[in-house]
């Protein structure tokens, strides 16, 4: 069985392991429509206008004024403005300019994904027959994959990932990876999380078809309430944080035997940097993979602005690296390949929890002329990604 990433556990005083009723689909349906990524161009623009309540014309006037034309910067200030996911990749082609397959009709990006590779084409229809019987279904062609989107969200896409076999990954929350189902590597965007082999139209059978309707039907599901907002707590004042890393994993890995290996690692910072280097992280939200390190070098590090707030359930971390929420805040690493393509692309990610920091430690290191630090082992007991993290209050050299 595939077992998902370890994540971190961050401890003060110990050093502990570094951690995301059926209906029946059966019988003669109609295969879904298919629409090209100039198809969601529409779709991109409403929801940019609903979510931030200004059109493209807006944006495009607002980005002129800043004279950014570097992709990282401009992914970073809209982040910073609530945008992301598609409105964010459509305001950056405004900007910047539209890729080459935009052009593509859906029919010629199929054809060219399965090129080389014919005797697959028929699961991919086989699965996009299956398509309408599972409720309101948009199918979008991109250059390397089709995506089946519900109303609310991408659950599935289907993907030729080699000669012999097409992925169908699957967006399934609370699944862990067992039988037919396995962890997915690449499959998609960063929000697929399983896939599921297939050589033809005879491997969709009905627990396939089962696994599908099941990711349906989760994207369908209405969002959790929000909690009411809270009042900001008082702010304590700032802290230091240095992360100083070792026992880097090298350039190359395969974390799991038999599974995918990685080439050309970097360790980097998860966050938001607009000044320091920074690499973007496909299906990552617009969060980037700061000052990223090569995997072959003797030592990282890493320094962090925190802001400390007390409040009534104790202390509360802020600032630009800061993620999680009121009870999970932390800072993050990420280990991924690194292409050459101004992309960092994510294998494992380790959480340094602020929870598992007692307040004292947190209060010796905001005195003036100390810091926070955190070092952390990069590599597990096997040399992959992964291994352990001692906090401590120490003085800056």
């Amino acid at each position: 069985m595939s077992q998902l990433p370890d994540r971190t556990e961050a401890e003060h005083g110990r050093r502990t392991p570094i951690d995301e009723p059926e209906r029946d689909v059966s019988g003669p349906v109609a295969p879904a429509s298919l629409k090209s990524w100039r198809d969601v161009r529409e779709l991109s623009a409403d929801l940019l206008l609903s979510r931030t309540g200004e059109d493209v014309t807006v944006w495009n006037r607002r980005m002129a004024g800043t004279g950014l034309d570097d992709e990282q910067a401009l992914r970073a200030w809209l982040a910073e403005r609530g945008v992301t996911g598609y409105a964010q990749a459509l305001l950056v082609w405004e900007r910047l300019g539209y890729p080459d397959f935009l052009t593509a009709d859906a029919d010629k990006l199929i054809s060219g994904q399965y090129a080389d590779r014919p005797h697959l084409r028929p699961a991919l229809d086989a699965l996009l027959a299956a398509a309408p019987a599972l409720g309101p279904v948009t199918v979008q062609a991109r250059k390397t994959c089709v995506s089946l989107v519900s109303p609310r969200r991408t659950f599935a896409v289907v993907q030729p990932t080699t000669k012999s076999r097409v992925d169908l990954g699957l967006r399934l929350e609370d699944v862990e990876p067992a039988g037919r189902l396995q962890a997915a590597r690449n499959v998609g965007n960063g929000s697929i999380n399983l896939r599921m082999a297939l050589s033809g139209p005879g491997d969709i059978d009905d627990e396939v078809l089962g696994w599908l309707r099941r990711a349906y039907d989760q994207s369908m599901a209405p969002p959790a309430p929000r909690r009411p907002a809270r009042r900001p707590a008082a702010v304590l004042g700032p802290l230091t944080v240095v992360i100083e890393g070792f026992d880097l994993p090298g350039l190359a890995c395969r974390p799991e035997p038999g599974g995918p290996s990685h080439q050309n690692i970097h360790v980097a910072l998860h966050g938001h940097g607009q000044d320091r280097p920074a690499l973007q992280m496909p299906g990552r939200g617009g969060w980037l993979a700061v000052e990223p390190v090569p995997g072959d070098s003797k030592s990282a590090r890493w320094e962090v602005p925190v802001t400390v707030r007390r409040g009534d359930a104790g202390l509360d971390f802020s600032g630009p690296f800061v993620r999680g929420d009121r009870t999970d805040r932390h800072l993050a690493l990420a280990w991924g390949d690194v292409p050459g393509d101004g992309t960092l692309r994510l294998f494992r990610l380790a959480k340094l929890r602020f929870a598992h920091v007692a307040p004292g430690p947190v209060e010796e290191a905001m005195r003036p002329g100390n810091r926070l630090v955190a070092r952390v082992r990069l590599t597990d007991a096997r040399g992959n990604p992964g291994g352990d993290v001692a906090w401590s209050a120490e003085r800056a050299p």
